[in-house]
């Protein structure tokens, strides 16, 4: 392999064609073509089905192009940085952090760091929490926001914080008038929660079954900001967690804290046995701050607690999920 069949390859799946890709790098479609028959010959295996012009992925193309993406991210920062050390420019930013941090706090955070000279390059990158995990670890990212649990070597964490899960529901739900909204509630209603088990959403599905609620349906979705949306269309409740509830307040929406504790926990890491930056430091500090001042019941814990907090949360045998609960 070479950066150019990657970046070939990479140009191709952001195009959806090998006219569009050849446009994008200014090269021939030939040219580009051959770069590609090159990555394939070199890898063993297919990455496109092709039917005259047109080209789609195979399923062994979509797996590599997520192992690309970040390579080439991490080379377009490899370049932007030595563009600043030639020119000796501060570096560049680069944050990974899930959807509930990035669309409402992190900004907050970057904003109050103004004063002590941002650098001109930021990346913001939202993804997934193994996805923010892979960022920092192989340091495309310098510093990242992600749910527990959390347990990579490569990994320094920072702190943790844990605040309560909240309940949204639209502002004409008779629930909006409630001071608490009991998880009893649900029993009949449509649960709009996370889709995925492995993190809260498992301590959501045992909450319930510890208390036989059985919600009517459920709307799963991988988002926070879906399921508030999803609330104020008047779909269900949604149980979300408090960082995005209370970051970025939505009109037509109520949120409220349920009678039953449901604790979300998340950490903020950077990679092992890099030093820190005064401007990561200053970032670290920032999110701690806001938390304080935004989230109710926020409470933060040294990373040394890591462990005990992971066991507390996630060591009870596994819940079955609400999916098989629902009649």
């Amino acid at each position: 392999m070479d950066l150019k069949q990657l970046e070939a390859f990479a140009a191709v799946m952001s195009a959806g064609s090998i006219t569009g890709a050849a446009r994008l790098l200014g090269r021939s479609q030939p040219a580009l073509t051959r770069l590609i028959q090159d990555l394939e010959t070199s890898l063993g295996f297919g990455l496109l089905h092709r039917a005259g012009p047109r080209v789609t992925p195979t399923e062994q193309g979509l797996r590599f192009h997520q192992e690309v993406e970040p390579v080439m991210a991490w080379l377009r920062q490899l370049r932007e940085r030595a563009d600043a050390i030639a020119l000796d420019r501060p570096r560049s930013l680069s944050v990974a952090s899930i959807a509930s941090f990035s669309v409402g706090m992190l900004p907050t955070a970057l904003q109050r760091l103004g004063g002590s000279g941002l650098p001109e390059q930021i990346h913001i990158r939202t993804a997934l929490a193994e996805q923010v995990v892979q960022a920092v670890a192989t340091q495309v990212s310098e510093i990242g926001i992600t749910s527990l649990p959390v347990d990579h070597p490569a990994l320094e964490i920072h702190w943790i914080g844990e605040a309560p899960c909240v309940a949204a529901v639209a502002a004409d739900d008779p629930l909006a008038s409630a001071e608490r909204i009991p998880l009893s509630a649900l029993a009949g209603r449509r649960l709009i929660t996370m889709a995925n088990p492995f993190r809260w959403r498992r301590r959501v599905d045992l909450a319930l079954r510890e208390r036989g609620v059985v919600p009517a349906s459920v709307l799963d979705t991988n988002t926070s900001n879906t399921a508030i949306m999803s609330a104020r269309a008047g779909l269900g409740i949604a149980i979300v967690e408090p960082v995005i509830a209370y970051g970025m307040p939505v009109d037509g929406v109520a949120i409220r804290p349920i009678d039953v504790p449901i604790s979300f926990f998340w950490a903020v890491v950077t990679p092992y046995g890099r030093p820190s930056t005064a401007l990561i430091a200053g970032l670290i500090d920032r999110l701690d701050e806001i938390s304080r001042e935004t989230i109710p019941g926020f409470v933060k814990h040294p990373a040394t607690a890591r462990d005990r907090l992971m066991a507390d949360a996630f060591g009870q045998a596994a819940a079955p999920s609400i999916r098989d609960m629902t009649p």
